[in-house]
């Protein structure tokens, strides 16, 4: 079991009645009160389980890994995969079909959110992140055994762009699902903690693919890479995602998740509390002024992300004529480094809040950008490493917390479709297409530093709905009760603490 719940034993006692109970909160095992009167105070609480907390934290951020890694791998060959499927006589056309049949997978991840995210919140959370693992790693296998277009020609681009549709459509389940299954398996005061994991395996998915890219770049040469070499990173898909699959298949259901369809089960009233007909309609019509505050925080978040993470290798072999495995080097050493404090950023949003991390990444961003890709400019191997830390440094707050901040924007029986959509939305429309936007804005403008510009304008729009957002950390999610990780917190519920932080 993921948790257990507790009464507090309080007695019938009315308010005003001198006894301790009084105006007390009570721990109920079901959830509902036994006495509606206004002056009573029933609060059901969950005490988690620290090995199950653990245990789903650990399939969520290892799955999500495979995920970004099986993704990552596509950004970090984007040269290559020019060179093999769209051959041009000029390279900034290969690198922009490249980055195109980047941004089809992005255009599809709505549509994968639109189907997975409601049926999590029907079918549970397990079942639909099983099923996009399995289908990301088929995807990407696939993607290793197409032929090249010296060999079949038109339908090498195809085969690519269908099978890219594939991973976008499970990567649209997969982002808002881990997110959510990790913040229900959380108690209320170290989700910021906890939820810092997933985009630790985020970083660790998109280390390992840099990793083996640069790796095999610089054993096989570019010769060999495009021969055959940029298959292998791809292959190796199909036995991660087996394993991706067995940890997740191993979880119990989240207790937020349980407790909802406990309530489903109950009666009429309670399916309509649990939201038993939620779906799409609902969420556009209840939920939409949150539906937009997700997708503008999530879109400041994933255009600094996608431009650091997935484009800068590009950048700075295409634009800044830089060697590929000393560009992905530099990367590969500031994630490694982002990965080593991230848990530590999860810890602070839990002690000072979610608002306070996030905006001081925003503000980096904005601050930031246009000294950091100077220094890149300067094309040395100092300015540039010094100049991706910084950006490093910038979406490292954001990093940290927007996993644990998203989650809690939505109730339990509408947050993981809600994220789902709303997360795919923004990413389609800003995440996956900023590779291919900032190529297109530097040929057009002529002006290297088109990426800092683009960044500082997602961060001011990421300032303004970070301003906006109420503050959640440390407090029970939408729908759920509060979540502690020890009996003392229960008691302290018990004498009339708050449960925050």
């Amino acid at each position: 079991m993921a948790g257990r719940q507790h009464n507090n034993g309080a007695g019938d006692n009315g308010a005003g009645d001198g006894s301790p109970a009084a105006g007390r909160p009570r721990f109920r095992t079901d959830g509902r009160r036994e006495d509606p009167a206004p002056h009573r105070s029933d609060i059901t609480v969950t005490v988690t389980d620290e090995r199950a907390v653990r245990r789903a934290v650990k399939a969520a951020a290892l799955g999500n890994a495979m995920e970004w890694f099986d993704f990552g791998i596509y950004s970090y060959l984007a040269v290559t995969i020019g060179h093999v499927f769209f051959p041009s006589a000029n390279p900034t056309v290969e690198l922009l079909a490249s980055f195109a049949t980047f941004a089809v997978a992005f255009l599809v991840r709505p549509v994968g959110g639109v189907v997975f995210g409601p049926m999590g919140d029907r079918v549970g959370r397990k079942k639909v992140l099983a099923l996009t693992m399995i289908m990301m790693a088929i995807g990407t296998f696939a993607i290793g055994l197409i032929p090249s277009y010296a060999t079949i020609g038109f339908w090498a681009p195809v085969l690519l762009i269908f099978f890219r549709l594939v991973q976008g459509f499970s990567t649209g389940g997969e982002y808002g699902g881990a997110a959510t299954f990790i913040a229900e398996y959380a108690p209320d005061r170290r989700r910021g903690f906890y939820g810092s994991f997933l985009e630790l395996g985020t970083l660790a998915g998109y280390v390992g693919a840099a990793g083996l890219v640069t790796a095999l770049g610089a054993w096989l040469g570019p010769g060999t890479m495009d021969a055959w070499g940029w298959r292998v990173p791809f292959l190796v898909a199909g036995p991660l995602g087996l394993v991706g699959l067995y940890l997740r298949l191993r979880l119990d259901e989240t207790p937020a998740f349980r407790r909802l369809e406990d309530a489903r089960a109950s009666g009429p009233a309670d399916r309509a509390v649990a939201g038993a007909e939620n779906g799409l309609g609902t969420i556009f019509r209840q939920y939409w002024p949150t539906l937009i505050l997700c997708v503008a925080l999530v879109g400041a978040y994933n255009i600094t992300d996608y431009m650091l993470l997935s484009y800068l290798p590009a950048y700075l072999s295409d634009e800044l004529g830089y060697s590929d495995t000393h560009g992905l080097l530099i990367l590969l050493g500031v994630m490694v480094c982002l990965m080593l404090v991230i848990n530590q950023v999860g810890r602070l949003s839990d002690r000072f809040g979610r608002k306070p991390l996030l905006m001081a990444g925003m503000l980096g961003f904005l601050l930031l950008s246009l000294p950091a890709f100077l220094l890149i400019g300067q094309g040395s191997v100092p300015a540039i490493a010094a100049g991706t830390l910084m950006l490093g440094l910038s979406l490292l707050p954001l990093l940290g917390t927007m996993s644990a901040a998203l989650p809690a924007l939505f109730p339990t029986g509408v947050r993981y479709g809600s994220l789902s959509v709303g997360y795919n939305l923004s990413a389609s429309l800003f995440g996956g297409t900023t590779p291919l936007v900032i190529t297109a804005l530097i040929g057009i403008t002529g002006s290297e530093l088109m990426p800092a510009y683009y960044a500082m304008a997602a961060a001011l729009v990421g300032v303004v709905a970070v301003l906006l957002m109420a503050e959640t950390a440390g407090k029970p999610l939408a729908g759920s009760p509060p979540s502690v990780s020890t009996e003392e917190e229960a008691a302290e519920l018990a004498r009339g603490g708050s449960g925050a932080r």
